[in-house]
């Protein structure tokens, strides 16, 4: 099978995942922004580049103005991350910085194509025990616990799944934009 053609049999099999868990996992960061949390992002690799991405486009701007809103990637700071993966294990490199600035209200939006990213899960772990809301994107079984909502690709291609990551990010920015006052 051509990689478009895998392409597009991964999203088609998405569709159905989307319809059921796309809308919850929108009025859980809108929620959490009206309510004057912040959005914390996490993930390794590609998914701290769909994590920035997701934080960046919600402090400046997707596809129209409006407010800045609140969202940190915590994929974003190499010296947190350096720093705290000298003293205390790159395994902690995410839930040392949640446990820092993560407040119950707020929302960790953690992204792993596999699910099982250690660093990814204990952040997941951390933000839960914190009372903050929980939405995973991830991808093969999904993440093994801690989510509120976890948009599961399915998926075994790793590059099929930062594929899709995207197309959520770009569909959950949407829906926020559509959902708050400009």
């Amino acid at each position: 099978m051509s990689e478009i053609q895998e392409h597009i049999a991964v999203l088609q099999d998405a569709q159905e995942m989307l319809s059921l868990r796309l809308e919850p996992a929108t009025f859980m960061l809108l929620r959490t922004l009206a309510e004057g949390g912040k959005i914390l992002t996490c993930g390794n690799g590609g998914s701290a580049a769909q994590a920035s991405h997701l934080a960046a486009e919600l402090t400046v701007r997707f596809l129209g103005d409006r407010r800045a809103m609140a969202a940190v990637s915590l994929a974003a700071d190499s010296v947190a991350i350096t720093a705290c993966g000298n003293d205390y294990g790159f395994d902690r490199i995410f839930s040392r910085q949640v446990e820092a600035v993560g407040q119950p209200g707020d929302c960790l939006v953690a992204f792993s194509t596999s699910g099982t990213s250690k660093n990814v899960c204990e952040a997941l772990a951390v933000a839960h025990k914190k009372g903050m809301g929980v939405l995973g994107i991830s991808g093969r079984k999904g993440f093994p616990a801690h989510t509120d909502v976890d948009l599961i690709v399915p998926s075994q291609s790793t590059a099929r799944i930062q594929e899709m990551h995207l197309l959520i990010v770009h569909l959950l920015l949407s829906g926020i934009e559509k959902g708050i006052p400009r």
